[in-house]
Order: C-alpha cells, then sequence, then structure tokens
C-alpha cells in the first residue's frame, strides 16, 4: 500500500513537471488578466455605446434645425421640391418639421413612411434609458423612428422622421472598432501585469519550489538550503522563514542520525555489559565464600552497581523504540509491586544499606489489597524511574545534616474507576529549566550529567494505559507526581465523573 502511493506521488510529481503553459500559474494569470480587462472594457462599451448613439441624433437634428433655420423666415412658401430633397438628404430624414410655440411647419417631406416604429424625445433622456434603447437599435432591423428636440439658442423644437439602418449600422461600426482596441488594449495590459507580476511573484516562487525539491532529494546537504534575496517584501519573508525551516530540519536530522549512532553504541555496550554482569556474579559466588566482613559489605554494592549500568543502557534502547508495547492489563497487587520498587532501589532507613550513605525514609501509603488493572512491569517501570528520580535528589544534597527529613512517599487510591498514584518527595523541587521540558527525552533533566529519559519513558508508559502523569503544585518544597489511570474495578458504586485536582499538566 505504501508503496502504491509513493509510485503515484511520484507519477504526480513528474505529471506537474510537464506541466501545459495554460497550466501553470504565469499561464493562469495571463488568461485571467485578459479575461478581466475585457469585462472591464464590456463594462465601458456599454455606456460608450448609448453615448455614441446619442451624439448620433442629436447631429441629425442640429443639421435639420440649421437647415430648417434657412427657410424658417418664409412664410407660408412651400420649399421647392429640389430644395426639399437637398435638404432631406443632407440631414438623411424622411420628413424635417419645426416647431415654435403652438405652431408646427413641415420643413420637408418625401416618400413619408405609412407607420412610425418609436419615438425618442432628446430633451430628457435618463442613462438606463439611453443604454435601453441602444440596444433596442443594435438587435432591431428596418424601422422608421421619430426623433425631436429643443434647437440650441431658441425656444423653437425640430422634429424629423427617419431609417434606423443607418444609426445601426454606425453603432455596429463603433462596435467592431471598440472591440478590436479593448482586445489590444487588454493584451497590452495583461502583458505588462504578466511581467511585473512574473518578475515579483512567480519567478521567485518558482526558486522556492525549485529550492525544496532540490532540498528533499538531499536534506542534509547544507549546499541545499535556499539563500534568501535581500528584500522586505512577502516573498522575502517567506524564504527567510523556509532557510529558517531547512535549517532546523538539518539540525533535526542531524540529531536524529547522532540518536540512530548512539542507540547502536549502546546496544553494544548493553550486550558487553551484561556479559560483565555475567563474571561479576561469577566472581560474588566466590568474593560470598570468604570470610571478610568488608569484602562481603562491597561486594553486593558492586553488583547494584552493574545492574544499575545494564539498566541505564537498556532504558536508552527502550526510549529508541518506535513504540512500546500494547499493556498487558491484568490484575496487579499495587502495594506488593511497590514493595519491589523499593527493594530495586535498595532504600532502607538502615545507614548501613541506605543509598549513598544518606538515610531515606520510603513510605508505601496504600491500601491493604488495592488492585490495579494494568500492566505489572510497564507500571513498575514506571513507578521506578519516578521513585529513582527522587533518590537522586534528595541525594544530590551534599549536606551531611541528619536534621533533614528525606523521605518519598507512594500513595494510591481508587474513585469512581479512576486510579490515582502519587509520588511524593522533600527533595529541592524542580529547577525552573526542567519544568520547560519535563518529558522530553534529553531536554528534561533535573539534574547535572541526567539525560531526561526516566521522565519521557515513564510518561508514554502512563500514556500507553489510556492515563496521564503531571506535576502538582505544592506550597512547600519537594517533588509531586501524580499519575491517574483508568481502572476497572470488581464492584464499582458510583459511575459520577471524577472531579480533577488542581493539577498543572506538563508535557501536554
Amino acid at each position: 500500500m505504501g508503496s502504491g502511493e509513493n509510485d503515484s506521488q511520484k507519477n504526480r510529481l513528474q505529471t506537474n513537471g510537464k506541466k501545459r503553459p495554460w497550466h501553470s500559474l504565469s499561464g493562469k494569470l495571463l488568461l485571467l488578466t485578459v479575461l478581466f480587462v475585457m469585462i472591464a472594457e464590456v463594462l465601458i462599451f456599454v455606456p460608450s455605446v448609448a453615448n455614441m448613439r446619442m451624439r448620433w441624433l442629436e447631429d441629425r437634428l442640429r443639421t435639420a434645425a440649421a437647415a430648417s433655420l434657412v427657410v424658417e423666415g418664409w412664410e407660408n412658401m412651400e420649399l421647392p421640391r429640389p430644395i426639399q430633397d437637398d435638404a432631406l438628404m443632407a440631414t438623411g430624414t424622411k420628413s424635417i418639421a419645426l416647431k415654435t410655440g403652438n405652431m408646427s411647419r413641415l420643413i420637408a417631406t418625401s416618400d413619408m413612411p405609412p407607420r412610425v416604429d418609436q419615438q425618442y424625445d432628446l430633451s430628457s433622456v435618463s442613462p438606463f434609458a439611453a443604454i435601453r434603447d441602444a440596444f433596442v437599435a443594435l438587435f432591431s432591423d428596418d424601422r422608421v423612428i421619430r426623433v425631436y428636440g429643443p434647437v440650441e439658442g431658441s425656444t423653437m423644437m425640430i422634429d424629423v422622421v427617419m431609417e434606423e439602418d443607418p444609426l445601426r449600422n454606425a453603432m455596429l461600426i463603433y462596435g467592431r472598432n471598440v472591440f478590436f482596441l479593448s482586445v489590444l488594449i487588454s493584451l497590452f495590459t495583461a502583458g505588462l501585469v504578466f511581467v511585473a507580476i512574473n518578475t515579483m511573484m512567480i519567478s521567485p516562487i518558482r526558486r522556492m519550489t525549485a529550492s525544496m525539491q532540490v532540498f528533499s532529494r538531499e536534506p542534509d546537504d547544507p549546499s541545499r538550503i535556499i539563500h534568501p534575496r535581500d528584500v522586505q517584501d512577502e516573498i522575502g519573508i517567506a524564504e527567510r522563514h523556509l532557510e529558517a525551516m531547512q535549517k532546523e530540519l538539518q539540525g533535526t536530522l542531524k540529531k536524529q542520525q547522532h540518536l540512530a549512532n548512539l542507540g547502536l553504541a549502546v546496544s553494544k555496550i548493553n550486550h558487553d555489559m551484561r556479559n560483565i554482569l555475567a563474571s561479576a556474579q561469577l566472581m560474588s559466588d566466590r568474593l560470598s565464600m570468604v570470610d571478610d566482613p568488608v569484602v562481603k559489605r562491597f561486594a553486593p554494592k558492586l553488583i547494584r552497581t552493574v545492574d544499575r549500568a545494564v539498566d541505564y543502557t537498556r532504558e536508552v534502547l527502550d526510549y529508541g523504540r518506535a513504540s512500546e508495547a500494547e499493556p498487558n492489563r491484568r490484575r496487579v497487587d499495587f502495594a506488593a509491586l511497590v514493595e519491589d520498587v523499593r527493594d530495586m532501589l535498595i532504600v532502607d532507613a538502615d545507614p548501613d544499606h541506605a543509598n549513598e550513605n544518606v538515610p531515606i525514609d520510603f513510605i508505601i501509603d496504600v491500601p491493604e489489597g488495592l488492585e490495579l488493572d494494568a500492566d505489572s512491569e510497564q507500571l513498575f517501570r514506571a513507578i521506578h524511574n519516578l521513585c529513582r528520580n527522587a533518590i537522586q535528589a534528595l541525594t544530590a544534597d551534599a549536606s551531611d545534616d541528619l536534621a533533614i527529613v528525606r523521605r518519598i512517599t507512594v500513595s494510591a487510591r481508587v474513585e469512581n474507576g479512576m486510579a490515582t498514584i502519587d509520588i511524593d518527595d522533600t527533595g529541592p523541587g524542580m529547577p525552573p529549566k526542567a519544568l520547560e521540558n519535563l518529558f522530553r527525552a534529553f531536554h528534561g533533566s533535573t539534574r547535572s550529567g541526567g539525560t531526561g529519559l526516566g521522565l519521557a519513558i515513564a510518561n508514554e508508559l502512563v500514556r500507553a494505559h489510556g492515563g496521564t502523569i503531571g506535576l502538582v503544585d505544592k506550597s512547600g518544597s519537594g517533588t509531586h507526581f501524580r499519575i491517574t489511570l483508568p481502572n476497572q474495578p470488581e464492584q464499582q458504586e458510583c459511575h459520577q465523573p471524577l472531579v480533577p485536582l488542581p493539577i498543572k499538566e506538563i508535557g501536554e
């Protein structure tokens, strides 16, 4: 399945590398620019055609008015036929009438049509009506119209009857000219916009895309990191962020490689350390037969020291796994499990057997017979890591004052199907630096020279059980960890949800 998805992704990348010109971002930009300019030209074309029609009609009225004013003084005289024909031909009309007050005089007429299809008063025309009438004229044929309007500089009205076809032809010629001019303007504008945007945006984006493709092939090569341009626009900011991201990713890959090398080295150390432990165990058996109190005292400590080294290498290997195994949940006697932890840590009130000769009280405050639904081995590891960190914090104090209270308390309770486990110590507490990365391996160590693996492993094991681990605020000194786990008691009396205690979750 994974191989098929990878092949499909490679095919898509190869297909994208051979895109047709109009499928590229620059091609789409060019087409959209041409389209938008054409839309703008259409929006301009509509009122311009209406305005052209109005000017054409006004020109005809002015020409007719000029011819009429010449003969306006010839009262009660009919113009000769040749003069009327010349006037009608000059104005392109069928008839010309001049109206003064309530009196109307027919100046010239010839071949009057049987009917007039439409009448237009040019004295008052709204913009909407002019646009409407222009489109009606464009899509009409063989119409006869009557047009009338005032004569400039007088109170007279000029009235003409004319065929609309000459006007329609003039409008079509005008529209054709405007169309070709719009195409030229749109191409020229689109070309300028394309060159500008391609220079400022498309080319830098292509450069960033090429850098990402080259970097993805060899992310460990420092020469594959993009070199951002010294610009302050959004693309320049994106290039600088890409450079920072590539450097961070390269650093992360180096750390992962170092961790992989560390895991290999530790696995070899673990193998050899077990052989050393086997030899040490054989030597301890023979040393135990020597009737010398000093030998009997230090031989077990030698074995415990080797055991700690082996445990440390095993934890490094365990953390290096892709994931922990699924918990094998069983009924676990929690008090007995905590006693095993105490015995493993060899914490005792007797100074002769205490860790680093510092007396530490280990108190188990667990109700008798308390059983938890958990994986005993994984829960043991989680409690063991937290308690061992507590011991290291308590023994790190160089003071020999026996009045200082050094105590670890492990308590547990079950309420409403949830188990709560508290590990509380009276140590110096967590330093602020450790609180920032408490559950991150190699970052959350609470002591000098530590790795932070103990808390990281405990966090992973608790989450594998569907629980949470966090640091509880304390008024005094010390560190208080709290683990909550879902539990299935044999008899559950209450089904109300558990009210969360005031706890500061870290590492969520």
